[in-house]
């Protein structure tokens, strides 16, 4: 049975819960979709974990890459976390209800390790760009105190800008009948959308978020590899040049597996109306999924200074 709608006042109205979905159409097999969704948050946990592990344990890699590292692996934990037991809730349990204070929980949480992805990416291209054009003060430039007061400046940035959210959605007015989401979470745009009041205001501040977060962030990583490209041209041996940019790759996949899912999820849910709900949620789960599975095979299979000590831990777990 559904909860009942709380009432505030004769014309005002929250509902106390809202209804979840997994993968609309598809409801039937829930149970065999739950298999590799569990595979996938369980090699995000422990993918991450093993880079967690290793760089903590290994004096070799207390250096400032792998610090970013650790951080952007940290970030990917609280992003999987942020998902998984109302996503596993509904395709294991078929328990689809989710709280209207919960939801807003969730909801600011999801998107604001989001934001932290988008800014430790581009503090990880900055880092980059210190080590291949001035490498002879790259120890001096990224010191310790300036690592963990970029960190805090990033997780200051990420709060700031999504703390508003949640109280732009608890001023709205919502109609009882309109509790279904389009997704096993809660995002800020699908939330509302189910409101029955004007949401302007939620819509033009949604889009200053995007747009000063993700969006600069996105025009920065793209500004550093230019500026890196400029200064590996300049040096004089072509093994040089191939040298720098081989310590760039992992950098580089890892920025396009998390900003193409973010490109398609704005795109899909402000052009994408005609489209049907599967292709909806899959591409929202790709956006949530994806990156926190692939960076620790990126950054494993690419850089031979982490893949050493995470299979040592690894080793030694089992």
């Amino acid at each position: 049975m559904l909860p009942s709608q709380t009432c505030i006042n004769t014309s005002f109205f929250q509902p106390s819960a809202f209804l979840m979905i997994g993968i609309p159409g598809l409801e039937a097999i829930h149970g065999c979709i739950s298999m590799p969704f569990s595979a996938m948050y369980t090699a995000a946990l422990t993918g991450n974990g093993l880079i967690l592990l290793a760089v903590r344990r290994s004096p070799s890699l207390h250096q400032p890459m792998y610090c970013f590292l650790s951080i952007l692996a940290l970030t990917d934990v609280g992003l999987t976390l942020s998902t998984l037991p109302t996503t596993l809730a509904v395709l294991w349990f078929d328990y689809r209800l989710i709280g209207f204070n919960a939801c807003l929980v969730q909801m600011f949480f999801l998107h604001s390790f989001s934001v932290v992805e988008s800014s430790v990416l581009l503090a990880m291209s900055f880092d980059r760009f210190v080590a291949i054009s001035t490498p002879l003060h790259y120890a001096a430039v990224l010191t310790n105190n300036v690592i963990i007061r970029i960190g805090l400046a990033i997780v200051a940035r990420a709060t700031v800008s999504l703390f508003p959210l949640p109280f732009l959605l608890k001023r709205l007015n919502f109609c009882p009948g309109k509790i279904l989401l389009s997704h096993s979470f809660c995002f800020h745009v699908d939330v509302m959308k189910r409101a029955c009041a004007d949401i302007t205001v939620n819509i033009i501040y949604g889009l200053y978020i995007v747009l000063s977060t993700v969006g600069i962030d996105s025009l920065l990583v793209v500004l550093s590899y230019i500026l890196i490209l400029h200064t590996v041209m300049g040096l004089a041996s072509p093994r040089e040049r191939v040298r720098a940019l081989n310590t760039c790759v992992s950098h580089i996949s890892a920025v396009l597996v998390f900003y193409i899912p973010v490109i398609g999820v704005s795109m899909i849910h402000r052009f994408g109306r005609h489209l049907s709900p599967i292709v909806h949620a899959l591409v929202a789960y790709v956006y949530l999924m994806v990156p926190p599975v692939l960076n620790p095979i990126i950054y494993s299979v690419k850089s031979k200074p982490i893949r050493g000590p995470m299979l040592r831990v690894l080793m030694r777990q089992g």
